[in-house]
């Protein structure tokens, strides 16, 4: 019996390495052992549809992590319904930061005006993104929530975000769309393939247009709001 169960224990301890073995090597591999990051959370009191878990958090257009949570908390001090997003900052991306950077200086960042704000990430699918910066002049409003990660303020949500999203003529492009494609498959089956070189060179030109259009938009989202800027930058 006793080396019946000395084999059990023996079989059972190597399964339980070869596991931890493999997770260690996944791990590694991944390289979650060796990034170093802080979370942190912020709270919105409104809509903040669009944003989900995995959303990049930027700073200065430059991604520095992650959407790791997103939850809904009711404060009874302010008698608000309130939705704390965690955000998972990974400081190896900030080249040539202090040792103190992280935990030991956010409250400095506070004060010198570091700030959250929704950004649109894709005008097309809706999806939203988290983006900071530093806006000192733009009061800093703190929850004072008892959490498990330090509270980084955020600005509030601008409705312009929404409407901006919901005035797309999706439907209207997808529509025009359909109506050069008809037009194509018109002209080939009544005419034979007289003209449609040419009719295919304006339709590439506006699919050329629209995917520009488009990348701009991604790229410059405030344009929508602001406007293009001229030639002079105003």
């Amino acid at each position: 019996m006793s080396r019946k169960a000395n084999k059990t224990a023996i079989g059972m301890f190597v399964v339980g390495a070869t596991a931890l073995l493999v997770v260690a090597i996944l791990a590694f591999g991944s390289g979650a052992f060796l990034k170093k990051s802080d979370k942190y959370v912020l709270f919105f009191d409104g809509s903040i549809q669009g944003l989900s878990v995995g959303a990049p958090v930027i700073f200065r257009g430059v991604k520095i992590g992650n959407v790791a949570e997103i939850s809904l908390l009711y404060d009874p001090k302010s008698k608000e319904i309130l939705i704390p997003v965690v955000v998972d900052v990974e400081l190896a991306r900030v080249k040539g930061a202090p040792e103190t950077f992280g935990y030991a200086s956010y409250e400095q960042f506070i004060q010198e005006g570091l700030r959250g704000r929704l950004e649109v990430e894709n005008f097309i699918t809706g999806q939203l993104m988290l983006s900071f910066d530093f806006y000192p002049d733009r009061p800093a409003k703190i929850y004072d929530i008892e959490t498990a990660y330090p509270e980084l303020p955020a600005l509030p949500i601008s409705p312009d975000i929404f409407k901006v999203m919901r005035d797309i003529p999706i439907k209207e492009i997808s529509d025009n769309l359909e109506q050069v494609v008809a037009g194509i498959n018109k002209l080939i089956s009544s005419d034979g393939f007289y003209g449609v070189n040419s009719t295919l060179q304006e339709v590439s030109q506006t699919a050329r247009s629209l995917r520009l259009f488009v990348e701009y938009l991604e790229q410059h989202p405030e344009a929508f709001l602001k406007g293009k800027p001229n030639s002079k930058g105003e």
